[in-house]
């Protein structure tokens, strides 16, 4: 998939910040990189590796991989970040690539920036540097390498 953002991303054609996070064989976790010079730190994106679409997509492998991380990552945000609440969106709009964004919500968040995007509009929100960004997903990282999922 030549135009697939995800799709050059994983091939390395498309560099972005932060570090990986966790890889197997059907997904990859990282950072999203909002393309300025502070980030909103716990905005995770949890790619499908094979070009598909939609969830409706997945094979029933693809789907326990993505499931179990999808818990794994919140529950990581939650312990090592001290997120208090966890949403999570698939769109697909702009990039038919099945990706979902895991964002994380922090204590003392005023209720009019509830929401997966509103965070982002909190004066006091949490972002960094990509140095920033680096470190959170060393944690986030370290958390998922230490703590088994059963």
């Amino acid at each position: 998939m030549n135009d697939c953002f995800i799709c050059n991303k994983h091939a390395g054609n498309i560099q972005t910040s932060g570090a990986m996070i966790y890889e197997d064989d059907y997904v990859y976790v990282g950072h999203i990189d909002s393309n300025e010079d502070a980030n909103y730190l716990g905005h995770i994106m949890i790619d499908l590796k094979r070009h598909a679409p939609t969830l409706a997509d997945m094979t029933v492998d693809e789907a326990k991989a993505f499931g179990v991380i999808m818990a794994r990552v919140s529950k990581a945000l939650i312990e090592s970040e001290k997120a208090e609440h966890i949403y999570s969106l698939v769109s697909g709009n702009s990039v038919p690539h099945l990706h979902m964004h895991i964002v994380a919500r922090y204590p003392n968040t005023p209720k009019e920036y509830w929401g997966p995007m509103a965070v982002y509009d909190w004066e006091d929100a949490p972002k960094g540097d990509n140095d920033d960004v680096i470190k959170l997903c060393t944690r986030l990282k370290t958390y998922l390498e230490n703590n088994s999922y059963e």
